[in-house]
């Protein structure tokens, strides 16, 4: 059987007005660490459909430009966050169901990142205001952005469990105490401190001591340990998160 681009193909049987046409748009799951809680990017639509409502920035990709770029210039757009260092956009999938956007067919693009700095974002565009919120109360979204968020959700879990990027949400010098916080902010449960540490300490790579330096914590015992990010980029072996039924997966 040939393909649609191999010799031989009728060409002229090709109609372009025989499909329906559609929209390629952008959404942008950006979450981050405040005051140790997880929170996500968020703007309030100012137009129909959905005005007044919660969603993740985002719009429409322009004939003369790429998804990512689309992504990028939507971000800065929407919520100011135009020029934020370390912002390492990763595709996430693509949102094809019919009847995502009651306009037209749409099909969506999403990308998610996590944002070790956090700058105060502010609306424009079409965003009536934008805003860091807790990711446990952000929901429900317009559109389908909860299974987007959810899936972003996901996706930097599992990037915490094989890389290092939980180092970038602690200060220069940091107790494990601190690192444990991050892992149990993103994955959303308690970890065992003891193994948390021992399997910390056991990655190659992953943190350095600090020759000296110590901590009060607030605690009535020994000032804890400080420590810095290691030169690892990637955990061996991975740190794996507890299954729902509280054991190592």
């Amino acid at each position: 059987m040939r393909g649609h681009d191999e010799p031989g193909h009728d060409r002229q049987a090709y109609d372009k007005h025989a499909y329906e046409p559609f929209a390629v748009t952008v959404d942008l799951a950006v979450l981050t660490l405040r005051e140790g809680a997880l929170h996500v990017l968020l703007v309030e639509r100012g137009q129909e459909p959905y005005a007044g409502h919660w969603a993740l920035p985002g719009g429409f990709v322009l004939p003369d430009e790429s998804a990512e770029r689309a992504a990028r210039r939507e971000l800065a757009e929407e919520t100011g966050l135009s020029d934020v260092s370390g912002l390492r956009l990763e595709q996430l999938r693509t949102y094809s169901e019919p009847g995502r956007d009651p306009r037209m067919r749409v099909v969506s693009v999403a990308f998610t990142a996590l944002l070790p700095d956090a700058p105060e974002p502010r609306g424009g565009g079409d965003a009536a205001q934008a805003r860091w919120l807790p990711y446990d109360t952000a929901r429900p979204l317009a559109f389908d952005h909860d299974r987007i968020l959810a899936d972003a959700h996901d996706r930097i879990g599992a990037r915490l469990e094989c890389s290092c990027v939980a180092t970038a949400f602690c200060p220069p010098q940091f107790t494990l105490g601190e690192l444990q916080r991050v892992y149990e902010a993103v994955w959303g449960t308690g970890l065992d401190r003891p193994n948390f540490r021992r399997k910390v300490l056991a990655t190659p790579g992953f943190v350095e001591p600090v020759p000296g330096a110590a901590r009060l914590t607030g605690g009535r015992g020994k000032p804890a340990a400080l420590y810095r990010a290691g030169t690892a980029t990637t955990l061996h072996p991975p740190l794996l998160r507890p299954s729902p039924e509280g054991h190592p997966a």
